[in-house]
């Protein structure tokens, strides 16, 4: 049986984060965005599947990709980026989610009414039988997020 919240549609709005899962089959969630999915029994992804915002060009305002995913840890930014100054922003801590390799939805779930979005958790059978962002949404949840 399905459960809202096996599929987690995340934003991707930066190409180095998109080569980084392309690449090393990860993605970060800060970990006050985990707190809030736990609160509301939207935590306990499956698959993670990435709405592209403008910068990606042709495949933008669409969901295009997902991943299994197969592992979840919590860990400080420093552990991720371990090149980068440690700084107050290092102590970071966020869930690393370790991702199969990408793969290809066969319809884009495309975005005819920009929204301003994070995070939306839906189930298997909505992501496959998706054709606009708004068909991702719990309707319980679409005023609150």
């Amino acid at each position: 049986m399905s459960t809202c919240g096996e599929v987690l549609v995340a934003i991707m709005n930066s190409r180095a984060d998109m080569e980084i899962v392309r690449k090393q089959h990860w993605y970060r969630i800060p970990i006050e965005q985990v707190e809030k999915l736990k609160h509301r029994d939207r935590w306990h992804p499956k698959w993670l599947a990435f709405y592209q915002t403008k910068i990606f060009d042709h495949e933008a305002h669409a969901v295009n990709y997902y991943a299994d995913v197969r592992a979840i840890h919590d860990v400080y930014r420093w552990e991720l980026f371990p090149e980068q100054p440690s700084d107050a922003k290092s102590q970071q801590r966020y869930c690393k989610l370790e991702l199969s390799s990408l793969k290809r939805l066969p319809n884009p779930i495309i975005s005819k009414r920009l929204r301003r979005i994070a995070f939306i958790p839906t189930t298997w059978e909505t992501l496959m039988q998706a054709k606009d962002m708004s068909d991702l949404w719990d309707e319980s949840l679409l005023d609150k997020s």
